[in-house]
């Protein structure tokens, strides 16, 4: 599999975390999801899943950012609380073919996307 290469210069600022953030989820594929873990962990701040949900919230107001294709580590649609309207995330992926019950992504291992495994970080 080739990986795609990305710049990204991380500092204790937020919004250089966020951009960074920014930058994973716009590669995630259509069709696929990804946790906060694993992009926190892409970052190289596996602690950090919390804060990769913090830029997930400010990302609405940013087009092009899929922030829909981020769930929690079990397939949870825990940022669902976030988006404009109540079912608009699990909209957003129903409408890319990825099947949602009961607020979990079905197939969820299957549909997971590893940044660790598609980016190399410079």
């Amino acid at each position: 599999m080739k990986k795609t290469t990305i710049t990204t210069s991380l500092t204790t600022k937020h919004a250089d975390f966020f951009q960074a953030v920014f930058e994973i989820v716009q590669l995630i594929p259509h069709g696929r999801v990804t946790s906060y873990g694993a992009i926190a962990k892409c970052l190289g701040t596996a602690k950090s899943s919390r804060m990769v949900g913090w830029a997930m919230n400010a990302s609405h107001s940013i087009p092009g950012i899929p922030a829909h294709r981020v769930v929690n580590r079990n397939g949870l649609l825990t940022g669902k609380a976030h988006f404009s309207e109540p079912n608009e995330m699990e909209a957003r992926l129903k409408k890319e073919g990825i099947e949602v019950v009961d607020n979990q992504i079905v197939n969820f291992k299957m549909l997971f996307w590893d940044p660790m495994d598609a980016l190399t970080l410079k």
